[in-house]
């Protein structure tokens, strides 16, 4: 069967290949409900057609915007605005003076003289009554909705429950039993009257009627949930300036006149107009195709909706949002065809084509034999000749219980398992700060046994403070609960500004005023704690910006790790300020402020001792800054940012402390064979200090940094890759190459953190890519396949708890399946050889097949995570999915049913002492209510593959315990009170408790086979990491 399934339904986690998923299409046989089935399957004619429709609008995109810059240059621009737009009565009732309609062909034609028109940005401003400094008023935010529309792109209407009742009615041999059942009341009625003739016919359509509505109520709330996934999947957080106010909001209650900020990593959230920034330069490629950035600037002021910013930092003005732009329009073909499915699903509808194919045998031979008996018995009376309408009925009985063992053959609710679990787990995460961007995610993060995290934010608490400062030649530390110790610092006033300068003058941050009139800071973790300190001296913001004029800003890149700004002093000079990582910075002086302020050279001896002073904080577990000037000389019009000549103003420590709990996830993804693995951008003294106390450096672990890291060969690489834990100082490129080779080299399943741009091309390679929600750019949440929305370690060891669970859950459902499965169908042909009959019916087998279905389905694959999962290690590559535990048990409980079944169906009567007209009837009700009661038990027993204990916590899945007092409840109504239907009759007490105490022999049974050692598979791999930490074993000592 492995063989089998490895060689026609095996795809790939990510990006699965156009000729895998097209293979696995065409080996799927039997299928019974291709509309339910094949429901969360990608349609590739629906994707290939909407790929069709994308590249014509990006080709129209395309010209729009590189044909019409080009002919811009030669054709009159009057005649590209022949186009008149009457402003609406509404529009001007609104007080707003230009049409939506025109307003939104101004960007998306990229047409300036329409711009130019209207009187350029601050006419645009004046005709949708709003200030380029404050913003909207929050209470327009209607008005401006009902005339110009929201932020929202058409989406296709949910399917309504009606169908889904139609989908699950598509089944082909359900929509046999319905022929067969309105020919048995149709036939049953004249030969045994009203209304004894539609009982059989009545209790197969109501039972039909029952599995559809199930089936739908099912797969109905796991379209809604899929739906709200989808929805937070698309929201995006965007800073606006409303009110004076600057302001989060979300994308969706974006408006036209809006102010944007913007900055490095952002998507653009709709079409607009460039008002001010810093070397803004745009990634259009989402739109046009094309890979070539464009310079936004005050000459092409033109911003489109779904692009990303590449580099520097802007505002934009709101001109049209939703549907009015061109990312609306593509947008409604993004989610055409629908998601790849995930392997566990494609792995299963090979299951259910291999179990189908033998099904339909069965079924079929079941038929052929019940038929020839019923024949040769026939001939053995001397009446071949002489047939009757119960003869009919004989035989149309012996069709249906055929096509209803097929019905429960053929397992359609193995694949549709995986996606219960998977929309359970994802709600389930999304509750715990995890979305879930990609499907597949959760079940690849069950085998990953390797995590390259990141440390600020992610092992710490990303609140940031300055706790110690050097400056003036003397370390001195920082009381933020007493601000008055700073103004002590011995610095003179000149050396003061000068770091005033530095702090507010280069930085990407804003002191704002919130709702309620207080302070606030927006920006990064450490321009906030940076901007913090400035403002313990008592300095204004504001008034130090408007006194200098910046001239030009290269905002922080995890490449270059530094950040400056040329700015105009009141006096006319120029002067650049830089800050950034401490050894790059102080590797660009030659120069520093003694505590006059005076410019003095740097000796080496100085060099040393402030390389020591860089080592200090480091090693207390700061993150260490350096901050510099240079003076420049306004000699040309070369306004370029010099990387050389600076003078040293301080070297700044930052406390970041580590999150609570850090340490006990890292101990937890150790014991679960995960190794964890730091890879920051920080000084390696600051990286060692926060790993250790993390639990991730151990004494004979490696610390090593990127640039020594990317000097090696491949082959040096993988000779300390295994002892590799921190790697400092690393750009996002020896990330991804980090990635490549524990992937490619070491066979190892990756899930790697990031939250820059430059981060994407590592989230994109790694098995799971982990954005960070809350420091994360939209271009990394983009390329990454989960987002972490509180940016806690604790949380991506949630994400594999989860994908353990889920992995585990589908195999404790399939080792369910495939044993009712086995018994009910040799049951119902052994019996049909040896008898001539068949002792569960057409409407039992159909009960059953809900049972070990849709509520099995719901039982075993809903239940959540329990702290043993991360006690073993994690699932291999390449590790079979049905593994010999599961053999053991399926094999095991099926042997113990059909012995006792068996024993019942042969030698029930002797032994029940049963006699009497109706003893044939009771000794059935009795195998079909002991097949239940086994499948009940046996379902219990599944909880848990190896455990013994499969009764801890129980309690806790309130979904597994409500499937179960459902099944016994409904399983008494058919008994005791539907029999005319289902043909049972009511059953003794005594009886009652021998169905009982059979079933419940399961368990026996169960902790018997669990005895039992069961040889490891010849792929298992035994993991074993640094800190000496060795898998538990399997078997009965789990318990």
């Amino acid at each position: 069967m492995e063989k089998y399934l490895k060689e026609n339904f095996d795809v790939e986690a990510k990006r699965p290949t156009e000729e895998a998923l097209k293979r696995w299409r065409s080996a799927v046989w039997l299928v019974k409900n291709p509309r339910r089935r094949f429901r969360m399957v990608a349609d590739l004619a629906k994707r290939a057609e909407a790929d069709r429709k994308r590249r014509k609008i990006q080709e129209k995109i395309r010209v729009a915007l590189y044909v019409q810059k080009a002919a811009l240059h030669f054709i009159d621009a009057a005649n590209l605005t022949d186009k008149q737009y009457k402003i609406p009565e509404e529009v001007t009732k609104a007080g707003f003076d230009i049409d939506p309609d025109d307003l939104a062909s101004i960007v998306r034609s990229n047409d300036k003289n329409r711009l130019k028109s209207h009187g350029g940005l601050e006419g645009l401003s004046r005709k949708l009554s709003i200030s380029l400094e404050n913003g909207i008023s929050m209470d327009e935010i209607s008005t401006r909705q009902k005339i110009y529309g929201k932020n929202k792109f058409v989406e296709k209407p949910p399917r309504p429950f009606w169908m889904f009742v139609w989908d699950a009615l598509q089944d082909l041999t359900l929509v046999i039993l319905m022929v067969c059942a309105v020919i048995s009341v149709g036939v049953g009625i004249p030969t045994e009257g009203w209304p004894k003739g539609m009982y059989d016919g009545i209790g197969i359509i109501l039972c039909i009627f029952l599995v559809v509505i199930v089936t739908a109520i099912s797969d109905y709330k796991q379209s809604l949930q899929f739906r709200d996934l989808d929805k937070e999947k698309r929201n995006i957080v965007v800073h606006v300036t409303r009110n004076g106010n600057r302001q989060k909001v979300s994308i969706y209650d974006l408006v036209v006149g809006d102010i944007v900020n913007l900055s490095i990593g952002d998507q653009v959230p709709a079409d607009g107009v460039y008002i001010s920034g810093y070397t803004l330069s745009i990634d259009e490629s989402s739109l046009s195709g094309e890979s070539v950035p464009v310079n936004v600037e005050k000459e092409w002021p033109f911003l489109l909706s779904g692009t990303k910013v590449q580099d520097g930092s802007g505002k934009m003005l709101v001109t049209s949002v939703g549907m009015r732009t061109e990312w609306g329009r593509l947008m409604v073909t993004l989610s055409e065809g629908g998601e790849d499915e995930t392997p566990l699903q494609v792995k299963l509808n090979g299951v259910a084509t291999i179990i189908g194919k033998i099904g339909l045998v069965f079924a079929i031979l079941t038929f052929l034999v019940l038929t020839g008996r019923f024949l040769a018995t026939k001939a053995i009376n001397g009446q071949f000749k002489s047939w009757s309408t119960s003869d009919a009925m004989s035989l149309l009985d012996f069709f249906a219980i055929a096509v209803t063992i097929l019905v429960v053959a053929v397992p359609e609710g193995l694949p549709l398992a995986v996606t219960l679990s998977l929309a359970f787990a994802m709600k389930k995460l999304m509750h715990d700060r995890a979305l879930v961007r990609h499907l597949s995610v959760c079940e690849t993060m069950g085998s990953a046994g390797c995590i390259c995290t990141d440390k600020t934010g992610t092992l710490t608490t990303n609140h940031m403070v300055v706790t110690k400062v050097w400056i003036g030649g003397e370390a001195k530390s920082v009381d933020n609960n007493k601000p008055e110790n700073v103004l002590d610092f011995s610095i003179s006033e000149k050396l003061t500004k000068t770091l005033m300068h530095a702090i507010f003058l280069n930085t990407g941050a804003e002191v704002v005023k919130g709702k309620e009139g207080k302070t606030e800071i927006l920006g990064s973790p450490t321009e906030t704690a940076l901007l913090e300190f400035g403002l313990l001296f008592k300095r204004k913001f504001d008034e130090q910006r408007k006194e200098s004029k910046i001239i030009k800003m290269e905002p922080f890149n995890s490449v270059k790790k530094k950040m400056s700004v040329l700015v105009g002093l009141p006096g006319g000079s120029l002067r650049a300020f830089v800050k950034g990582a401490s050894e790059i910075i102080l590797g660009m002086c030659d120069k520093i402020v003694g505590k006059n302020g005076e410019s003095v050279p740097i000796s080496d001896e100085q060099r040393k001792n402030i390389m020591n002073v860089i080592n200090g904080f480091s090693c207390e577990a700061l993150r260490t800054l350096c901050l510099a000037f240079k003076d420049i000389e306004k000699k040309s019009s070369d306004e370029s940012i010099p990387d050389n000549n600076y003078t040293l103003i301080a070297v700044v420590g930052i406390k970041d402390p580590v999150r609570p709990g850090v340490k006990e996830a890292v101990q937890s993804c150790l014991d679960a064979g995960i190794i964890v693995r730091m890879v920051t951008g920080d000084n390696i003294n600051t990286a060692k200090a926060i790993a250790k106390e993390c639990g991730i450096l151990t004494d004979d672990g490696i610390a090593i940094e990127g640039s020594d890291f990317r000097d090696k060969s491949t082959e040096e690489m993988k000779e300390i890759i295994r002892k590799l834990q921190v790697m400092a100082r690393s750009l996002p490129l020896d990330k991804h190459k980090l990635v490549t080779i524990l992937r490619k080299e070491c066979n190892e399943v990756v899930a790697v953190t990031g939250d820059g741009t430059n981060d994407a091309p590592a989230l994109h390679e790694a098995d799971i890519g982990l954005a960070m929600g809350i420091a994360g750019t939209e271009v990394a949440k983009e390329s990454a396949d989960v987002v972490i929305m509180d940016d806690n370690f604790t949380t991506i060891v949630n994400v594999a708890r989860w994908g353990r669970s889920v992995y585990i859950n589908i195999q404790k459902f399939v080792q369910f399946q495939l044993t009712v499965n086995v018994v009910a169908l040799m049951t119902n042909f052994v019996s049909a050889c040896v008898s001539g009959s068949a002792p569960l019916t057409a409407v039992q087998l159909l009960w059953v097949n809900m049972i070990m279905d849709t509520l099995g389905a719901l039982a075993l694959a809903t239940e959540p995570p329990h702290d043993g999962l991360m006690k073993r290690p994690p699932v291999g590559r390449n590790t079979h999915f049905i593994t010999r535990v599961m053999w053991r048990n399926i094999i095991g409980q099926s042997i113990y049913q059909l012995i006792v079944l068996g024993v019942l169906n042969f030698d029930g009567k002797q032994l029940l002492k049963l006699n009497g007209p109706k003893s044939n009837a009771t000794l059935n009700t009795l195998i079909f209510n002991t097949f239940v009661f086994c499948q009940v038990f046996n379902e219990i027993n599944s909880r848990d593959m190896e455990k013994i204990n499969i009764f801890r916590g129980m309690l806790s899945s309130w979904i597994f315990v409500i499937v179960m007092v459902t099944t016994v409840g409904f399983q008494v109504v058919i008994v005791e009170f539907l029999g005319t239907f289902a043909g049972t009759v009511p059953l003794s007490w005594k009886l009652w408790m021998v169905s009982v105490l059979i079933g419940a022999t399961s368990l026996i049974v169960g902790v018997v086979l669990k005895c039992i050692p069961v040889p490891m598979a010849k792929d298992t791999r035994i993991v074993k990491h640094h800190d000496g930490y060795e898998p538990l074993p399997t078997g009965p000592d789990l318990a």
